[in-house]
């Protein structure tokens, strides 16, 4: 019983109940002690005061009954005797026969007394029971009333945090509720997804002007037109949002993670070399052509504190690789060379990370230098909004000599300022999620993955999913090649386990049960079969001439192969930027992976030519090649391919034609021949004319006619060439006016080879 005032008036009636109920043991235990004549002789006594006064007993009797007289009478509760309902309840045997139960013998007062004691304990029961229920219904209240505010205080915490959800993936929390569909939805999908009929939505559609079957698409316009005709109200999905996950984490869970720092500047200023310099490596001289080709990560411990290093390739064919390092960082090194300054890339790279938000520190390479000059990069700088903080801006600039070693320390603690002040904290009590960084396929491993976690903790025997991609991780490796058994957030591993290559920049994330894991992949991949196959255009009466122009175009179809996807990439960028308004360059198959007699295969029936990078073709693929006579290119550095390409592409060109002046003539007489015409006796004044050249006549410095030559004689022999200093007899095809002073001009048309 709740500790209250009806649960203290409870226990005192308990102990009421209690005494009551022992009194009353020891009074029936007396009664039934006492000897049957007792109660004879009483009612002897009784019969003998009424006879007179007779007996032994009689005589006593009047005294006895006087004393008992004039005795005053026992205290009752007001309400007593009890009402005639209470007795009534007894029954007719209660009201008759009550003498005789077990209280025969007794006198009027003694069953008074009983009575008396017996309504009593009643009473003290009721009260009890009274007690209990009161404090039986106030207890529940009270539990129902914290229940009540327990669960609003439940509902009010998820409710926010369902908006925080929301925030943080940049929903409208009014939309919360809404039916979430996909763009570009079926009449049949959005039917499902609404839970109505097909036929209603369609019938809808047709009263809007716009009839469609069930299998035809709808426009985010009708979608929502839909919807709100029905009165429901929905959110359309992009790709990019179905293709992402989003997650929210309780601020009590998130807790400091190492922040992960992203190597970007133009190619050749030293990105990789300050990298060196930091793990105390020599990965630079290790590169083909001293370039970077894939985005490289590591960890490096700095007094105790964990950094992730990102290197990305400086070449501008690598430009989807940087923007994906400005989005996974938290701090980009912007690398600038003392003696170079500003270059192409560095804008670019100020612009992915401007775009992504992510803080910039420059670190000014090649001080060493005789002819470098920090503070003309700075000055650069300044117009692109790099402000160093010595001058009021934001940013902080560190001179370096990734060469000398000067300067490291100088940079790795400014790394760790800027980190202190972003606050970067992550849950890794969770689920992991993260990036794909690069992919490529190994020839003895399979399918290999380099990934950045960004929340959670990875483990081998995960479950995870990366764009079209799922497997469970088999392995797991650091930048040295250990073996790994986790990684946590801001951890840069590389996993083995996945059914196929993944795209570099995929989010991945870890699904508990590998059924769904299987099917989201699947899903995706049949996803991207239909909108390649929806890419195909049909031909209308408006572009019919336009495709016909665009079949005269000559095409070089390219099968290329890479040993990472990132690779692929920057081949289709950097192909997607050459001129192809008369050459069209087609990528009919890329995959990562060696080159296969699959596709020499393929080259053979659509006549391309196969590029591999860093891959080798397979001894097959080579026999299949030589017999079909098909070109394999293999390269390791990006811009040798790049050019070769370009190259291939300038050499399908049609040549220019040239005009070639090989000699001239000054015309001295004119003279007629029968059945040829007039004929112009001339002297060659330069070079030579020849039969097949063709003439220009001019005269007073103007053309007059644009022709061929009709007959060219010395004497009387026909000749084909006639040289400087020689005179000759030139008859000119359909012209005959021909002047004394005229100048015949002889020419060649050549065909020039385009350089572009």
């Amino acid at each position: 019983v709740p500790a209250s005032d009806s649960g203290m008036r409870f226990r005192s009636l308990l102990d009421q109940i209690a005494e009551q109920e022992v009194v009353l043991k020891e009074k029936k235990a007396a009664e039934a002690s006492k000897p049957a004549n007792d109660s004879r002789n009483e009612r002897g006594g009784r019969r003998g005061n009424r006879n007179g006064g007779s007996g032994a007993n009689g005589s006593d009797a009047p005294a006895r009954s006087r004393r008992r007289s004039s005795a005053p009478a026992a205290a009752l509760p007001d309400n007593f005797p009890p009402s005639p309902d209470k007795a009534a309840k007894g029954g007719k045997k209660g009201r008759k026969g009550a003498a005789h139960e077990n209280h025969e013998g007794e006198d009027r007062y003694a069953r008074m007394a009983r009575e008396a004691e017996e309504y009593s304990r009643e009473k003290v029961l009721a009260d009890a029971r009274a007690a209990v229920e009161e404090a039986s219904r106030e207890s529940s209240g009270r539990r129902k009333k914290r229940k009540e505010k327990r669960q609003a205080e439940a509902e009010r915490i998820a409710e926010e945090r369902k908006i925080e959800e929301a925030l943080a993936q940049g929903i409208n929390p009014e939309d919360l509720d809404a039916v979430k569909v996909s763009e570009g939805v079926t009449v049949a999908e959005l039917a499902e997804a609404l839970d109505v009929s097909a036929n209603d939505i369609i019938k809808r559609l047709f009263l809007l002007g716009t009839p469609l079957t069930m299998t035809q698409t709808m426009s985010n316009d009708l979608v929502e037109l839909v919807a709100d005709d029905l009165g429901r109200q929905v959110r359309i999905v992009t790709p990019e949002e179905e293709n992402s996950f989003s997650f929210y984490d309780d601020p009590k869970d998130l807790k400091p993670r190492p922040p992960v720092v992203t190597v970007m500047g133009h190619v050749d200023h030293g990105k990789t070399s300050l990298l060196d310099a930091i793990r105390h490596t020599n990965v630079w001289s290790g590169e083909a052509g001293g370039i970077t080709q894939h985005i490289g990560a590591s960890e490096v411990q700095i007094n105790g504190r964990q950094i992730t290093f990102v290197d990305t390739p400086g070449h501008e064919a690598f430009t989807a690789m940087r923007a994906r390092g400005a989005k996974i960082t938290d701090v980009v090194v912007l690398v600038v060379a003392a003696d170079d300054g500003v270059m192409p890339q560095t804008i670019e790279a100020i612009n992915h990370s401007k775009a992504a938000g992510v803080p910039i520190i420059v670190a000014v390479n090649k001080c060493d230098k005789p002819e470098a000059n920090p503070d003309k990069v700075r000055q650069m700088l300044t117009e692109y909004g790099i402000i160093p903080e010595e001058w009021g801006g934001q940013n902080m600039f560190v001179n370096v000599s990734a060469k000398k070693g000067q300067g490291i320390d100088e940079l790795l603690e400014t790394i760790l300022l800027q980190a202190d002040v972003l606050e970067l904290k992550a849950n890794p009590d969770t689920f992991a999620s993260g990036n794909i960084i690069e992919a490529k396929l190994d020839r003895g491993r399979g399918p290999v993955a380099t990934l950045l976690v960004t929340r959670g903790t990875l483990h081998v025997g995960d479950t995870i999913v990366a764009g079209q991609s799922y497997g469970s991780v088999r392995a797991m490796l650091d930048q040295h090649g250990e073996h790994k058994s986790e990684a946590r957030p801001s951890d840069a591993v590389e996993i083995l386990g996945l059914n196929s290559v993944p795209a570099a920049g995929d989010e991945f994330r870890v699904f508990e049960d590998a059924r769904d894991a299987r099917d989201l992949a699947e899903q995706r991949a049949l996803k991207a079969r239909i909108e390649e196959q929806n890419k195909v255009k049909h031909v209308t009466l408006e572009t019919l001439f336009d495709e016909m122009s665009q079949n005269e175009l000559k095409e070089l179809n390219l099968v290329v192969k890479a040993d990472a996807q990132g690779t692929i990439e920057a081949l289709a960028d950097s192909i997607g930027k050459m001129d192809q308004s008369e050459v069209r360059i087609n990528i009919i198959h890329s995959a990562v992976g060696a080159i296969s007699e699959t596709d020499v295969t393929l080259a053979a029936a659509s006549n391309a030519i196969i590029i591999g990078f860093g891959v080798r073709p397979q001894a097959k693929a080579r026999d299949a090649a030589e017999k079909e006579n098909i070109q394999i290119k293999t390269y390791s550095i990006i811009y040798k391919a790049i050019e070769d390409i370009d190259a291939a592409r300038i050499g399908m060109l049609a040549p220019t034609e040239e005009e070639v002046q090989t000699g001239s003539a000054e015309v001295r007489d004119t003279f007629r021949v029968p059945k040829a015409g007039l004929i112009a006796g001339c002297m060659v004044t330069e070079g030579e004319i020849s039969r097949d050249d063709k003439v220009r006549v001019v005269r007073d410095g103007v053309v007059v006619f644009d022709g061929a030559f009709g007959s060219m004689r010395r004497f009387k022999d026909d000749v084909n060439v006639v040289k400087r200093g020689y005179e000759c007899g030139l008859g000119i095809e359909k012209f005959q006016d021909i002047k004394v002073g005229d100048i015949l001009e002889a020419y060649k048309i050549v065909e020039v080879a385009r350089t572009e």
